[in-house]
């Protein structure tokens, strides 16, 4: 089903991100070996890196897959945004793992995420989000350049929440 919200789906898998969104690139080291990339890539898949950030999740499968709806809420009560999104893309090992989402209408925003963690042949385990985007709700606009702020937060979050995984796991 092809329901995303804008027009350049897969931008975010290349690197070449489009013009006239708020682009992210963040990179982090979360582990060493096989243990720690299996972990965390099991986190990313399983939406379980999500929850442990302080998403609510609600998909209609349990691993990330092409085509899984996926419902994200960060906030609390009557402050809680949501943010429909569909799973573009995955990649599922065996150096590699994460998956790309796409906003849906109904999100504050236009745009994907790319989630990904990999092996590197020196042995570390790396985390990347790569991401555009550009507010499209009211009140988004409104936040102006705080958005892409808490973005990158977010993505630096998600990186700790890995980093504590993939410790667990070696």
């Amino acid at each position: 089903m092809n329901d995303y919200s804008y027009p350049e789906q897969g931008a975010s898998r290349t690197g070449h991100l489009p013009a006239g969104y708020n682009h992210l690139r963040h990179s982090a080291l979360i582990g060493h070996g096989r243990p720690a990339l299996e972990a965390a890539g099991a986190a990313l898949l399983d939406w379980r890196m999500h929850r442990l950030a302080g998403v609510r999740i609600d998909a209609t499968a349990d691993r990330a897959a092409p085509g899984v709806a996926v419902h994200c809420a960060i906030g609390l009560g009557p402050l809680r945004a949501g943010a429909p999104n569909r799973v573009l893309a995955t990649v599922d090992g065996p150096d590699r793992y994460g998956f790309t989402y796409g906003t849906r209408t109904g999100h504050l925003a236009q745009g994907e995420e790319t989630f990904l963690v990999e092996l590197t042949p020196d042995g570390e385990v790396r985390f990347s989000v790569t991401a555009f985007s550009r507010p499209v709700a009211w009140y988004a606009r409104l936040a102006g350049p705080l958005l892409p702020l808490a973005q990158r937060a977010f993505a630096h979050h998600c990186g700790r929440v890995l980093t504590r995984i993939a410790t667990q796991a070696t």
